[in-house]
């Protein structure tokens, strides 16, 4: 594959290094296209080093080539990275003053930017306007990760590690969705091309004082692995994230949220605007009653207090029950982390769920402490409220991401 890959005046360019080390030992043919900003950070020798080829910034340099155009024309894929507050904005505003931005104009192939700046640019309204005008024309843009930056400070900032770069450039690629027109539009195709998809994912946290909080042992991958699949498939996505151990996927509108209350909250506002609503967050079901507004202390003078828990609103059955009291079309689908016991196996409790519930699709898995929270495989059986025969899927949580979506999908198409 022919890779062009841009590199922005920031700190972080010498992640990009690695980010060109991953794709030429993956076989592709790179060509490093730095701005001069960029060089002020990593030089050029390293640059033809890795990739084995002449460095240029300029629109005036291999003129009898027709660079500007012939470099984006080539490309199989062009990855920005980092991609500064600056940068963003000139790609925004068609800017073409530099080889990278011509190339950029000229692309007809997936592009995907991933931001690195201070906090106080990357949450800046021009910065995030021209972040959703890139997203708008078929561009995928990362959100940067959050951690210490370039200072003292920390937030959200940081380039996103060369190896989620990578994996959301290939992933970006074998979807093809991205790919833009000659007007340079987003082609609808996919089977939720048109459909409007609301996922929540993660594990929330229940405060008992400033400090402690109540929570479970979800990552989030399944679901950030769901709203990628739905993003694949062409559906326009909210992504409703409690605590997630990996980041979202690029082009999602993100919710952060901590609490079920706030996840149940976020989650009844927004449904009705949406085609299908998969609740693949782990939700706490208890919280506790009175949480603390300083840190409980441990004291040898006097017993320990228990603390007393409430139960949470049932988010699944809440939204059923919105749905139908609206008289709304939504396919809801729920997910089941259950364990057996010596009363019933897991399916026998996800069926029995599932009659409680109301939604049209359970995921039912088989949960433990080295069973699907945090890993990267899972096994799960998708059980139908119509009856139909129920489907057992087993794989990376990607795999299972797309068997869900594509359940999601048919049962849309059949309402």
């Amino acid at each position: 594959m022919r890779v062009v890959l841009g590199v922005g005046g920031g700190i972080a360019a010498y992640k990009a290094a690695s980010l060109l080390r991953l794709f030429t030992e993956a076989g592709h043919d790179v060509t490093a296209v730095p701005t001069e900003a960029a060089l002020s950070f990593v030089g050029k020798a390293t640059w033809e080093a890795l990739s084995g080829k002449p460095v240029r910034t300029s629109v005036f340099e291999a003129v009898e080539t027709v660079n500007h155009v012939r470099l984006g024309h080539e490309a199989e894929l062009i990855v920005v990275a980092p991609a500064t507050a600056d940068l963003l904005a000139r790609a925004a505003g068609g800017h073409a003053d530099d080889l990278l931005t011509n190339a950029l104009l000229m692309a007809r192939c997936p592009v995907l930017m991933a931001p690195a700046m201070h906090t106080e640019m990357w949450r800046h309204p021009a910065t995030q306007a021209n972040v959703a005008t890139l997203r708008s024309r078929g561009v995928a843009v990362m959100d940067p990760a959050e951690g210490r930056l370039t200072g003292k400070d920390s937030g959200p900032g940081r380039l996103p590690e060369p190896e989620e770069i990578f994996a959301e450039a290939l992933r970006l690629v074998a979807a093809g969705s991205k790919t833009m027109d000659d007007a340079g539009r987003a082609p609808e195709e996919g089977p939720l091309a048109g459909r409007r998809v609301l996922v929540s994912a993660g594990g929330t946290r229940e405060a008992i004082d400033p400090v402690r909080f109540l929570g479970n042992r979800s990552s989030g991958k399944q679901g950030v692995a769901i709203a990628r699949a739905a993003l694949r498939a062409g559906a326009s996505v909210t992504l409703v994230a409690a605590h997630l151990e990996v980041p979202p996927p690029a082009g999602v509108e993100l919710v952060s949220v901590e609490s079920a209350l706030e996840l149940h909250g976020e989650m009844v506002e927004r449904a009705s605007a949406a085609d299908g609503v998969i609740m693949a967050a782990a939700v706490a079901d208890f919280r506790p009653a009175r949480p603390q507004r300083s840190k409980i202390k441990k004291r040898d003078d006097v017993p320990d207090e228990p603390i007393a828990l409430v139960r949470n609103p049932d988010i699944l059955v809440d939204l059923v029950r919105q749905r139908d009291g609206e008289g709304g079309h939504q396919i809801i689908v729920g997910f089941a982390a259950e364990t057996g016991d010596e009363g019933a196996d897991v399916l026998e409790y996800g069926r029995a769920k599932l009659e409680r519930k109301g939604c049209e699709l359970l995921v039912v898995n088989e949960v433990g402490t080295d069973r699907v929270f945090g890993q990267d495989e899972n096994s799960v059986t998708i059980l139908a409220k119509d009856g139909a025969e129920p489907q057992h899927v087993a794989g990376s949580k990607d795999e299972v991401a797309d068997a869900v979506v594509l359940r999601l999908a048919r049962a849309l198409d059949a309402r």
